[in-house]
């Protein structure tokens, strides 16, 4: 790791006139140079000190968001896109508490945050003083590493100071480690809480760089033992599935892992958050590497037209589907080996027989190379038989009648190459999964899949739009989408003009329809559908986007291809019948598995 340069943003000594003033300074400086680029900022008073040394560093980008919620999830868009950790800041009480839901986001999805609370002094916890609460670990199990740092002094110790540099790089360091995730500093300040005189101006600082603390970490290679129990299990069992579900490894994993699907001849079931199911590899030109994503179909009601493995490889997180999971519990192949460099276990049914501690891509890679290449098989003919048949039966049933699943189809189809598609959780995702058919345009998808919460989705859109650049467009539900109005700010807060929000509207949670509750009424509708009849266009107006309703299948696709071609940001809605969808989907699925 190459260190940044310090720019010439100055490291005050102890000696300067507000001590908050020289710590926050010196612990900003310390996470440039150890990485940050950038911080979101939700206002406060407390949290003053910090604001100003993060405003003044030229190194470190500024993102404002007046909510603390949204900004959080905002700033959890901007670790994904970047996959480094963002800083985070607010005020002291429930401003921190409202960070919570996009920490345990973070923390089940392995992203790296620093969440850097501010608060008052000791003696004021626990003595009923305003806006103050217990904030000293306060998140728990759900951060790497919490820390309660000293209030600062006038005349600290030069080991107090250097406590402050080390803290803010170990932080980064384990925010960024091989297990990613949240981190808490918590910084208690005493007032007063602005600067002296020109105590931010740079050239009133005396520099003091000395040495600089550097953590690097390296990477978990598999050794030969490893290597060769895979290379005998794989040279032992002709029928075996490569399973790669959400948040697999980015860089060159995908690639890697379709030569290991060319060379062991096994399927490889891609999840639409895995990055392995839109990509160049997709059509290699081997034609024995069959990427599968017909699963959710093909497999529905327990139906099992595949047969079961006898070897099951995973990478990533849990898949999203029901029916691939139910699959994969039911198959008991002799070995289900879970690949996973960060060590995090992933395996609610606890059917893994061997868990491989390495990085993913190595295995892969390294693999590929050792395994004697393997003929097409009658276990992988027929998936791949299978998949091709199901995408062609199914293409013309969602083209009439129109149901929002229809919507989803569309926007895989005329996203652009290196287009960012960002999934709501409830229906859209699991939509994605059913109807987003595997293709060789590349797509970069992402989904708050790790503790699957509705809140913060839009927020989470806008973060990774703001870093990628890309033409962006989030496919959300209502409910979902009313979750996070506050985070719409950021669109005119940081320019914005390559976003598009789809928002499916079916007047209330169209999710519950699949649930055995949807037969008891009355209290279903009232209790679990919740219909709302919330008119959205003015909300939108009132944040700045365009607005645009599209109710048929030709009003969404020209609207959609008008979006992504040209710059604005903008909400296309499309309101359909919750009720209606759901038969609809059923009726595909059962239509698509008799044809196929």
């Amino acid at each position: 790791m190459t260190p940044i340069p310090n720019s010439q943003f100055p490291i005050p000594n102890s000696q300067l006139e507000n001590p908050n003033i020289t710590w926050a300074v010196t612990f900003v400086n310390e996470l440039a140079r150890a990485g940050l680029t950038a911080v979101c900022i939700a206002p406060g008073s407390r949290s003053t000190p910090l604001t100003l040394a993060f405003d003044a560093h030229p190194d470190i980008k500024v993102y404002l968001h007046l909510d603390e919620r949204s900004a959080a999830f905002f700033a959890l868009g901007l670790a994904l896109e970047s996959d480094r950790p963002v800083a985070l800041v607010c005020t002291s009480g429930t401003a921190t508490a409202n960070f919570y839901p996009a920490i345990i986001e973070a923390h089940m999805s392995q992203v790296p945050l620093l969440v850097l609370s501010t608060d008052r002094p000791p003696e004021l916890r626990h003595s009923g003083a305003n806006q103050t609460i217990d904030q000293v670990k306060m998140f728990g199990d759900h951060v790497l590493w919490a820390v309660d740092m000293d209030v600062p002094t006038a005349g600290a110790s030069e080991l107090a100071l250097r406590n402050v540099r080390t803290t803010a790089v170990r932080a980064y360091a384990t925010a960024n480690g091989l297990r990613k995730g949240p981190v808490q500093v918590n910084f208690p300040f005493r007032k007063p809480l602005e600067p002296d005189s020109n105590q931010l101006a740079v050239n009133g600082y005396q520099l003091a760089v000395g040495a600089q603390t550097v953590i690097e970490r390296g990477e978990v290679m598999p050794s030969r033992g490893q290597l060769a129990f895979l290379q005998e299990v794989i040279g032992q069992y002709e029928r075996g599935l490569i399973v790669c579900g959400p948040r697999c490894p980015g860089g060159g994993f995908a690639e890697a892992v379709a030569r290991l699907a060319q060379a062991s001849g096994y399927p490889l079931v891609a999840d639409p958050l895995s990055g392995v199911r839109f990509g160049g590899w997709v059509s290699a030109a081997d034609e024995q590497t069959a990427v599968i994503g017909s699963y959710e179909t093909v497999l529905a009601g327990n139906r099992n037209p595949w047969g079961h493995p006898d070897v099951v490889i995973r990478f990533g997180q849990v898949p999203t589907s029901k029916w691939l999971n139910d699959y994969l519990n039911n198959a008991h192949p002799a070995h289900l080996v879970h690949v996973r460099e960060n060590g995090v276990w992933a395996d609610d049914s606890h059917r893994v027989t061997t868990f491989l501690q390495a990085n993913e891509t190595a295995v892969c890679t390294q693999l590929a190379a050792q395994l004697p290449k393997r003929r097409p098989t009658t276990w992988l003919k027929t998936i791949a038989e299978s998949e091709r048949r199901h995408w062609a039966a199914l293409r013309p049933l969602l083209a009439e009648p129109f149901f929002d699943a229809t919507v989803v189809a569309e926007v895989v189809r005329l996203l652009p190459r290196n287009g960012r598609l960002i999934m709501g959780n409830s229906l859209p995702i699991r939509h994605l999964d059913q109807f987003g058919q595997p293709h060789n345009r590349r797509l970069h998808v992402f989904g708050n899949r790790g503790a699957s919460g509705i809140d913060g989705n839009v927020s989470t859109a806008l973060g990774i739009a703001t870093l990628s650049g890309a033409p962006t467009v989030l496919v959300v539900g209502d409910i979902t989408f009313y979750h996070d109005l506050n985070g719409l700010l950021a669109v005119r807060q940081h320019g914005l003009d390559n976003v598009t929000i789809v928002l499916l509207n079916n007047n209330g949670g169209g999710i519950f329809n699949r649930l055995p509750v949807a037969s008891i009424e009355p209290p279903f509708t009232d209790l679990f559908t919740t219909p709302h009849g919330l008119d959205f266009a003015p909300v939108v107006g009132m944040y700045g986007l365009g607005y645009t309703q599209a109710n048929t299948h030709e009003a969404f696709v020209a609207a959609l291809q008008t979006a992504v071609a040209e710059p604005g940001a903008r909400v296309i809605e499309v309101r359909t019948n919750g009720r209606f969808d759901e038969a609809r989907r059923r009726e595909v699925v059962r239509l698509v598995n008799e044809r196929v």
